[in-house]
């Protein structure tokens, strides 16, 4: 049955909520949608050609742990989470791990693959962390050095823009963080990528991409925005490196 009330009280009553409830942000209008196919896309076409030994960090849906197997090479896929992948391959071993507590051989890696996941290493709160390390995703990206063969490579993807952290969901490297995070690796290949008005990727140059003002919001990930890098890397000191 309808309820009637004065029309002096149901505004009164509208302006009440208005201050006392927080409405919803609306979503960015500019965001992450589309972020995969850029990465896939980049990292597809620059990998190498097997046999070889090949780690798949941050695997998650094993993609690209299963693209690197159809190139030839032995893949394990490694993962904080378990995954359940909707296929089998023998190429391909899964490892629940975390990458800086397991016993994996130095040198031992022709390929490793970085698809937007060193980001997240030492936030806590998502995908599994618990334990917060500010300097995570450095720690990580030394023991990529360590992990890769003098001639391997290393293709990462990331986001990138102005310096920022947005916890718990992910960090974007700019003129200040990205060359520490890349520090000892030889830059052969590098690609970047930003939004336009109608939430579309477009290739940019590097100073266009560390220009952007990444967006935030503050309980979806994917509503955030911020650039894109794309990275083909080689151990400083390697064939081609310097």
């Amino acid at each position: 049955m309808p309820v009637y009330m004065p029309a002096w009280l149901h505004g009164l009553l509208r302006r009440a909520k208005g201050v006392l409830v927080r409405p919803v942000p609306p979503p960015n209008k500019v965001n992450i949608w589309g972020e995969r196919q850029v990465e896939w896309s980049f990292i597809g076409s620059h990998l190498p050609a097997g046999p070889g030994e090949a780690l798949d960090f941050g695997c998650e849906f094993g993609y690209l742990s299963l693209l690197a197997a159809r190139r030839g090479f032995r893949v394990t896929a490694l993962d904080l989470q378990q995954q359940n992948f909707p296929w089998r391959d023998r190429n391909v071993s899964f490892l629940q791990a975390d990458l800086l507590e397991t016993n994996l051989p130095d040198e031992h890696f022709d390929l490793i693959i970085d698809c937007s996941s060193v980001e997240h290493v030492g936030l806590s709160g998502r995908y599994g962390i618990t334990a917060g390390d500010s300097d995570g995703d450095l720690a990580v990206m030394r023991r990529f050095r360590e992990l890769l063969k003098q001639d391997g490579t290393l293709l990462a993807t990331m986001p990138c823009g102005q310096d920022t952290v947005v916890a718990p969901w992910h960090r974007v490297y700019g003129r200040e963080r990205l060359p520490r995070l890349l520090d000892g690796f030889h830059v052969a290949e590098q690609a970047f990528w930003v939004k336009d008005e109608e939430n579309r990727w477009n290739e940019v140059d590097r100073e266009t991409a560390m220009d952007f003002a990444p967006g935030v919001h503050p309980s979806q990930p994917e509503q955030c925005s911020y650039a894109l890098g794309c990275f083909v890397l080689t151990k400083n000191g390697s064939a081609g490196g310097g």
